[in-house]
C-alpha cells in the first residue's frame, strides 16, 4: 500500500488577495480624506435662477456688503458661491435674491473644503447629523382622528343618498363622537339592502345589527390602520415639499412612532422662518383643458415647466376628494383610484358627462409666507388625462406614469384633502457652536481611546502588537471611507459613540487570534504553525460574537429613529470592517513578515 506525502504552504496568500486589500485601503483612504478638511457654507443657485452677474462682479458686489467669499465655480449654469463663514449663508441667500428672476433657484447647500483633485474623483465629506452641525429639529404629532371623521361624515351622505334614491321611509342616521354611525331602518329588508350597498361599496366598514332593525357601522380596525399609515405617508410627502422652500438640502424628514414626525433641519438657525414654511397649505384642483389662446383661459405650467392651457374656473377642488390609491390595472399599467364625497361625484359626473374624450387637468397649488409674512401661491399641473367614459364619485386617473410615480400622485391628490392637523410638540434649537463642540469632544474621546489601545497592544504583544495596530488604524480608514460613500449615511454623536465601541471591538478580534497563536506556541508547536492554526481556530469565535452583535444593531436600526439609527449604522459597519481588518489585514501583514519562518512547511 503505497502512502502520499502532500506538502501544505502555511501563512501564505495569493497575489490577488494581496491586490484586493491594496486596493481597498487606496480607495477607502480617497474616500475618508474629504472629511479631513470638512466642508464650507455655500449658496447654490440654479441654471433657472436668472442669474447675470459674472463670479468677478459677483465677488465684488458681495464683498462690498460684508460678504468674505471663499470662491465662486460655475458648472453647467449653475453657480455655488462659497463662504468663509457659516452665519452668512442667509445674508448671501437675501442679498441674491434682488438679483435673480427666480428666487426659488437659490438653494442653502455645504461645499467640501477638499482639493479639486479630490472632489473631481468624486469623494465627499461624510454628511453630519443636526447635533453635530447645529440646526432646528421639530417634532410634529399628526391628528388623525379629523380623518376617520371625514371617512364618517362622506359614509353619512352616501348612505342618506342611497336611502333618498330607494324611497326607504322611517329612517335616520345618527355619528356619534367615536365616529361611529347609529342607522335606524324600517323592516329588516331595508337593513338587508343597506348592507348589500355597504358590501359592495364600502367593505371596509364593520356591520353590526342592534335592537330592531337598526344597524351600528364602525371602520374596521384594518383600515384605521390603514389610513392612520396614509396620512402620515401623505404628510411626510407635504412636509418634504414645504421644507424646499428653506432651500435645505440636507434636512431630514421621517416618521417617528404611530402618528409623528420628525423634522431636523441642519444649518438653519431661525426656528419662525421653519415654522412659517411647515405651515403653509396645500390645495389641489381639477382643471378643464383649452386650446392654446382660448378665451377665458390661462397658463400654467407642468412639472417639466411646459405651458398647459386651462379654464380659469376648477371643475371641482380637492377638498371633493376623500381618498386616492395607487394600483396596477388590467394591462399592469399604473392608475390611480379617486374616491370623491357626494357633492364632488355630482359635479364631476354632470363636467364629464359632455366632455368624454377631452383631456382633463390637475393642478398641486401650495401657499406659503414670504420674508416679508405675504401669502403666495406656487400652482403647477401634476397630472393630463382623457375623459375615457362618465365618471361619477369614484375613477381611475392612468397615464400617471410608473407605478412609484401613481404612489407619488395618489400623495399629491390626498394631500388636497386628507392633511390632518399638525402640531409642534417639540421644538429644538442647536447652535453651530455646540456642534463644533459635539464634534471635538466626540472626536478627542475617539482619539483618546484609540492612543491608549494602540500602546497597550504595542506593549502586550509586542511582535504581533504592530501588526494590530497597523490593523486597527486600516479599520479607522475604511470605516470613514464607508461612511462617505453609502448614500444617506449621516455622522451623528451617537455615531460617534459606536465609532469609539467600533475600537474595541476591532482590537478584541486580535487579541482573540493572538492568543490562540501564545496558547499554540506553549503547546511546542512551530510560530509559523501557530500562526496558522491560530487563526483558524479563532475565526468561528470571533464570527459568532460579531454576528450576534449585527443582530443586535440591524434590530437597533430598523427600529430606532435619528441618533440611535446613526449608533446602530456605525455599530454595524464597524463590525463588517473589524473582521475585514482584523482577520484579513493581519493575516496578510504577518504572512509577510513572519510567513517565511524555515518551519513554514509542514507535512499533514
Amino acid at each position: 500500500m503505497e502512502i502520499k506525502s502532500n506538502k501544505r504552504l502555511l501563512n501564505h496568500y495569493s497575489a490577488w488577495k494581496y491586490l484586493v486589500l491594496i486596493v481597498s485601503l487606496i480607495v477607502m483612504l480617497f474616500s475618508a480624506l474629504p472629511t479631513l478638511y470638512g466642508e464650507d457654507a455655500a449658496v447654490q443657485v440654479g441654471a433657472k435662477a436668472g442669474l447675470t452677474l459674472a463670479p468677478v462682479a459677483l465677488r465684488d458686489k458681495l464683498q462690498a456688503e460684508g460678504v468674505t467669499v471663499k470662491r465662486i465655480d460655475q458648472k453647467d449654469g449653475e453657480t455655488l458661491i462659497v463662504l468663509d463663514e457659516d452665519n452668512q449663508q442667509t445674508l448671501v441667500k437675501t442679498l441674491l435674491s434682488s438679483m435673480v428672476t427666480e428666487p426659488k433657484e437659490l438653494t442653502l447647500s455645504l461645499a467640501s473644503a477638499a482639493p479639486s483633485w479630490l472632489q473631481n474623483l468624486g469623494f465627499q465629506p461624510i454628511k453630519l447629523g443636526l447635533d453635530l452641525r447645529g440646526g432646528v429639529q421639530f417634532l410634529l404629532d399628526v391628528d388623525i382622528e379629523p380623518v376617520y371623521q371625514t371617512q364618517a361624515e362622506a359614509l353619512v351622505d352616501s348612505l342618506r343618498q342611497f336611502i333618498r334614491e330607494q324611497k326607504i321611509r322611517g329612517t335616520s342616521v345618527h355619528l356619534d363622537q367615536d365616529n361611529q354611525l347609529n342607522l335606524t331602518l324600517p323592516d329588516n329588508d331595508a337593513r338587508a339592502a343597506v348592507r348589500q350597498m355597504m358590501k359592495e361599496s364600502y367593505p371596509n366598514w364593520l356591520l353590526s345589527n342592534l335592537d330592531g332593525a337598526s344597524l351600528q357601522i364602525k371602520l374596521s380596525q384594518e383600515e384605521q390602520i390603514k389610513l392612520r399609515n396614509l396620512t402620515v405617508q401623505q404628510n411626510l410627502q407635504v412636509m418634504r415639499s414645504r421644507i424646499e422652500e428653506l432651500g435645505i438640502t440636507e434636512a431630514l424628514v421621517q416618521r417617528q412612532g404611530d402618528h409623528r414626525i420628525r423634522i431636523e433641519l441642519p444649518g438653519i438657525q431661525d426656528p419662525a422662518a421653519a415654522k412659517n414654511v411647515i405651515g403653509a397649505t396645500a390645495s389641489l384642483a381639477f382643471f378643464e383643458v383649452k386650446e392654446s389662446g382660448s378665451v377665458n383661459a390661462m397658463v400654467l405650467n407642468d412639472q417639466s415647466g411646459k405651458p398647459i392651457y386651462v379654464s380659469r374656473t376648477p371643475v371641482l377642488g380637492g377638498d371633493h376628494i376623500i381618498d386616492a390609491r395607487a394600483s396596477l390595472g388590467e394591462m399592469g399599467m399604473a392608475e390611480v383610484n379617486i374616491n370623491l364625497d357626494r357633492v364632488g361625484g355630482q359635479k364631476m359626473s354632470e363636467f364629464s358627462r359632455t366632455n368624454i374624450g377631452k383631456p382633463m387637468a390637475t393642478s398641486y397649488s401650495e401657499y406659503s409666507r414670504d420674508e416679508q409674512g405675504k401669502a403666495k401661491q406656487i400652482q403647477e399641473i401634476i397630472s393630463v388625462a382623457t375623459i375615457q367614459s362618465q365618471l361619477g364619485d369614484r375613477f381611475r386617473i392612468t397615464g400617471a406614469g410608473t407605478y412609484q410615480e401613481a404612489q407619488q400622485l395618489a400623495l399629491l391628490l390626498r394631500a388636497g384633502s386628507m392633511t390632518a392637523p399638525v402640531t409642534i410638540v417639540e421644538e429644538r434649537t442647536i447652535g453651530p457652536t455646540l456642534g463644533a463642540e459635539n464634534i471635538a469632544n466626540g472626536f478627542a474621546a475617539l482619539g483618546l481611546g484609540m492612543g491608549i489601545t494602540l500602546l497597550f497592544m504595542a506593549l502586550w504583544y509586542r511582535r504581533l502588537g504592530w501588526v494590530a495596530n497597523i490593523a486597527l488604524i486600516s479599520n479607522m480608514v475604511i470605516l470613514f471611507g464607508l461612511l462617505a460613500l453609502i448614500p444617506g449615511a449621516v455622522l451623528t454623536l451617537p455615531g460617534i459613540a459606536g465609532l469609539v465601541l467600533t475600537v474595541g471591538m476591532a482590537v478584541d478580534t486580535n487579541v482573540l487570534i493572538f492568543e490562540r497563536i501564545k496558547d499554540k506556541l506553549k503547546e511546542g508547536r512551530s510560530f509559523a504553525l501557530a500562526i496558522d492554526t491560530g487563526f483558524d481556530s479563532a475565526f468561528s469565535t470571533i464570527f459568532d460574537a460579531n454576528f450576534t452583535t449585527m443582530i443586535t444593531a440591524v434590530v437597533l436600526y430598523s427600529i430606532g429613529n435619528g441618533p440611535i439609527q446613526g449608533f446602530a449604522l456605525t455599530l454595524g459597519l464597524g463590525l463588517l470592517t473589524s473582521m475585514f481588518t482584523g482577520i484579513f489585514a493581519s493575516r496578510a501583514l504577518i504572512n509577510l513578515v513572519y510567513g517565511r519562518d524555515a518551519s513554514r512547511h509542514v507535512r499533514v
